[in-house]
Formats: structure tokens, C-alpha cells, sequence
């Protein structure tokens, strides 16, 4: 499993690497990395190489995250178009929940063999055919003459979905310096919430179009990202970690002059790159082995799990998913009446998370991971609550709408700055390289299923104990997610993925972190 304690040294000198060259051997307790790296970026001149080379990573960053814009489209599009397809194909409510929600459970699949297919042809060509079967099945739906034929495409969908979310942070992570990674591994969550902006949007602006056809050039339009991303497969390089792990060396060193400012840098990385693909290549780590110690970890996995699948569960059982996908319900449940305003506020709903996530890029990598989650988690328990009173006043007048409205936005924007972009940062920085994409293929379906059981199961809940009780619910769940942060999420931030699985080590380091309640109140104050 990984570097542990002083084996590094020996291990660093036994791969022709001197201690200098490569640090990650010491015992001593972990020290902050920020200041190092801020003097660093204080010292270095900004010459036009750097310049050039934070473009291109941006660059990657940007194509590898375009999967994301479907999955958001297809959340955001749904919310909206699920009223036209009630009217048009006369669904009962039940194969609302199952039209709903069955893409996040299928998409589990794509997650669990996402990390195989990654290791065996790419993490860039695993993109590509993340978008492939995702397109196949929004052509169907587009073209549905049935709610059959309906489910069969968000079958399609919903696999390619479950490929696209594993696959777009690992890449990300790997390709990413050290010092920009926590903000680049956001990208695809920025992505998400730009699509789900788009998708009220086309929501909105398609609306007043005949029943029969309205839905229809909805669901279509989510294909013309292919485009795109079609584009991009010729820009972005293969992931120097697979290219190492495939003993394509000289490659990976061209894509890590790509990606580092200096020599000294891509020396180094590569170096911490070989020693941990040597240690697993050594192992002769087959799926079966990998998948075995994943499902009998030892101590330090049993943390990274822990960490990695816990804060993706938190992520979609508190509730988010059922806010996005059912925001309309929610809104007329308020007391909004008529379909256009409904559309209406669910686009200032998209256009609040939108905007949050931005906040969140600037911070993450300032302020580091846990305070941002310490604010996100606190945030979203107070406006659920906030939600399940607005719901349960009396008559739902102005002031009823109106909280509801406020309470809706303060919820996606606290997700947005928090848990919903750093979940995936996690997630993709926790497992060591030989564990990588099969435990965040693990996480990631911890995600979807999570999703898909709030989701198809919020208009039967709700019915049985009102829709104000189930935000209620939601919110004594979010409670717990702030313990959870608190007890089993360490500062990742500005170590290097070799670094971070070092810290998974010391269960004193992974209980403490860097990070205290301390630094979200200076944030907050701040803010």
C-alpha cells in the first residue's frame, strides 16, 4: 500500500532518487504547505512559459470538465420538462420518480466500470466514450415516442453519466500541479452547475412551445456540447500518471513539461509518479487484488474510504438533488402558481448555484478545503430548516413564497461554496495511485445511488409526511454531515496526492486535520 513511514528514503534511493530530490520520506508531523508554496509563487517571475503553461492546464481542465455540462443539462432540463411529459404522455406519478431518478441509479454502472475501463484505454478516451453513450441517449429521449422508449435513452444517459462524473476528477487531478489542483478539481462541478443553469433556462424559453413538442426540443438541445467535446479530444493530452503506469515514460515527461513551470518540477513529479507506479506495477496489482483490498482495507484505506465515499454519500442525502430536480414542485407547494413563473424561479435557483460555485474556485485553494465545508454544511442546515418552516405556514402567502425563494437559493449557493465542488476534490485526491480510479469509482457510486434514492423516492416521502417534513428531514441530516466533516476530513490542501496518502497514515492527523471551527468563523467574517 503506499509510502509509509521511513520506507520512502529506502525505497526513493533503491528507484535512483536521492532524499533531496524527492522529500516525502521524513516521519515528522506534517507541516502546513501554503506558505512554501505562496513564496514560491511570490519569488518565480511570471514569464510567459508560466503563462503558457497555466493556460494550458486551464485549458485541460475546461475540455476534461464538458461531460459535466450534460449531467447538469440533464438535472436542470428534467426539473422543467417532467411537467410536459405528465401532460403529453400521461405518467403517473410513480414513473415520475422512476423517470427521475432511475438515470442516477444506472449510472452506477458506468461508475463501477469506469475505473477499469480507465485503467485499460484512458482517461482521455474514457472522456470520450462518456459522452458517446451519453449522447446515444439523449437522441432517444429527444426522439421517445413513449415513456418506454423514454426510459430506454435515460438508460443510455444514465451510463454515460456514471462514466463522465468518475472519470473528469481523476484526470483533472493527475494532470493538475499541486498548487492549482483543489480549483482545477472543481472545474467539473462548475461545469455541472453551469448546465443545470442552461437547462432551466431552455426550460423557460421552450415553454410556451406546443406540449407535444416543447419537451422534446428540451431534451434535444443537451446534445449539442458533443461538439465540443469532440474538439477537445484533439487538444487535451492522456493523464502522465496512466502514461507512467503504462511504462510510457518518455510521453508522460512531454505531457508534464506541458503541465509544470519548470524542469525541476517535472523531474519531481515524475519521480513521485514512478515510485508509486513502480510499488504497484511491482505488486502486479490486478483488478481482482485491487478490489480486495478496497473491500478488506487496511487501517489507512479504511480512512481514505472513509473520507472519500462518506463525503460523496453527504453530498447527495442531504438533499440537493431533490431541490434541483423538483424545485418547481417545491415552488408550487410554496403557493407560486402557472407553469412560466415556476420555470421562472427555478432559473434564479440555477443562477444563484452558478454563481456560488465561482466563489468557491476563488477560495479553495486560499482558504483550503475544511473551512469551506465547516461554512457549507452549517449554511445548508440552517436554510433546510429554514425551507421545511417556510413550507409549513399557514396559507403560503407572500412571506411564505418569498422565504421559500430565499431559503431555495441560500441552500444551492452554501452547497455550491462547499460541499458540492470539494466532495469531488476529495474524492479524487484521497486514494493512492494504485486504488485511484477503482475507489473513486466506489465513491462516485455511492454518489449516484444516494441521488437516485432521494430522488425517486421525494413525491412518495413527501405525500406521506408533506413536503415541509421531508426538508426537515433533510436538514437534521445535513446536521450530522457538519459532525462528519468535523471527525473524518483532513486539510488536503497544497500537498501533493503522494503526500496526501502519507497523511491517511496517522489516524491522529486524519481525525485532527489542520483545520479548526476557528478558521471558518475568521471566513465568515470575511465573507
Amino acid at each position: 500500500m503506499g509510502l509509509v513511514g521511513g520506507e520512502e528514503n529506502k525505497n526513493a534511493t533503491e528507484n535512483g532518487v536521492s532524499g533531496s530530490e524527492f522529500p516525502l520520506g521524513s516521519k515528522t508531523k506534517y507541516k502546513r504547505m501554503e506558505s512554501e508554496v505562496v513564496d514560491t509563487e511570490e519569488d518565480v517571475p511570471l514569464t510567459k512559459e508560466n503563462r503558457n503553461t497555466r493556460k494550458y492546464v486551464f485549458a485541460c481542465a475546461i475540455f476534461a470538465s464538458l461531460n459535466s455540462v450534460l449531467l447538469g443539462y440533464d438535472v436542470g432540463v428534467m426539473s422543467g420538462a417532467i411537467l410536459f411529459i405528465q401532460e403529453d404522455l400521461k405518467i403517473t406519478d410513480v414513473q415520475q420518480e422512476l423517470l427521475v431518478g432511475i438515470l442516477s441509479i444506472i449510472s452506477l454502472l458506468g461508475s463501477l466500470a469506469g475505473g477499469k475501463t480507465s485503467d485499460a484505454i484512458g482517461r482521455k478516451w474514457t472522456i470520450a466514450f462518456a459522452s458517446f453513450v451519453f449522447q446515444t441517449g439523449a437522441l432517444i429521449m429527444a426522439l421517445a415516442p413513449s415513456f418506454e422508449v423514454l426510459m430506454i435513452g435515460r438508460l443510455f444517459a444514465g451510463v454515460g453519466i456514471g462514466f463522465g462524473v468518475m472519470i473528469a476528477p481523476v484526470y483533472i487531478a493527475e494532470i493538475s500541479p499541486a498548487i492549482a489542483r483543489g480549483s482545477l478539481t472543481s472545474f467539473p462541478e462548475i461545469f455541472v452547475n453551469l448546465g443545470i443553469l442552461l437547462g432551466y433556462i431552455s426550460n423557460y424559453a421552450f415553454s410556451g412551445l406546443p406540449v407535444h413538442i416543447s419537451w422534446r426540443v428540451m431534451l434535444g438541445v443537451g446534445i449539442i456540447p458533443s461538439v465540443f467535446l469532440a474538439f477537445a479530444l484533439f487538444v487535451i493530452p492522456e493523464s502522465p500518471r496512466w502514461l507512467v503506469m503504462q511504462n510510457r515514460i518518455e510521453e508522460a515527461k512531454i505531457v508534464l513539461t506541458k503541465t509544470n513551470e519548470s524542469e525541476s518540477d517535472v523531474e519531481e513529479r515524475l519521480a513521485e509518479i514512478q515510485l508509486a507506479a513502480g510499488m504497484a506495477n511491482a505488486e502486479k496489482y490486478e483488478a481482482k487484488a485491487i478490489w480486495s483490498e478496497i473491500l478488506s482495507p487496511n487501517p489507512a484505506v479504511r480512512r481514505m474510504l472513509i473520507t472519500g465515499c462518506g463525503i460523496q454519500c453527504f453530498q447527495q442525502i442531504t438533499g440537493i438533488d431533490a431541490t434541483v430536480y423538483y424545485s418547481p414542485t417545491i415552488f408550487k407547494n410554496a403557493g407560486i402558481k402557472g407553469n412560466t413563473q415556476l420555470l421562472a424561479a427555478t432559473v434564479v435557483v440555477g443562477f444563484t448555484k452558478t454563481v456560488f460555485i465561482l466563489v468557491a474556485i476563488f477560495l479553495i485553494d486560499r482558504v483550503g478545503r475544511k473551512p469551506l465545508l465547516y461554512v457549507s454544511t452549517i449554511g445548508m442546515t440552517t436554510c433546510l430548516f429554514g425551507l421545511s418552516l417556510a413550507l409549513a405556514l399557514p396559507g403560503n402567502g407572500k412571506l411564505g413564497i418569498g422565504l421559500a425563494i430565499l431559503t431555495v437559493c441560500g441552500n444551492v449557493a452554501f452547497f455550491s461554496v462547499g460541499i458540492g465542488p470539494i466532495c469531488w476534490v476529495l474524492s479524487s485526491e484521497v486514494f493512492p495511485l494504485k486504488l485511484r480510479a477503482q475507489a473513486s469509482a466506489l465513491g462516485a457510486v455511492g454518489s449516484r445511488v444516494s441521488s437516485g434514492v432521494i430522488t425517486m423516492s421525494f413525491l412518495s416521502v413527501s405525500r406521506a409526511i408533506t413536503v415541509a417534513g421531508t426538508f426537515f428531514i433533510f436538514s437534521v441530516i445535513s446536521a450530522l454531515s457538519v459532525a462528519f466533516v468535523h471527525t473524518c476530513v483532513p486539510e488536503t490542501k497544497g500537498k501533493s496526492l503522494e503526500e496526501i496518502e502519507m497523511l491517511f497514515q496517522d489516524e491522529g492527523e486524519w481525525q485532527s486535520g489542520e483545520v479548526e471551527m476557528g478558521d471558518a468563523e475568521r471566513l465568515v467574517q470575511k465573507a
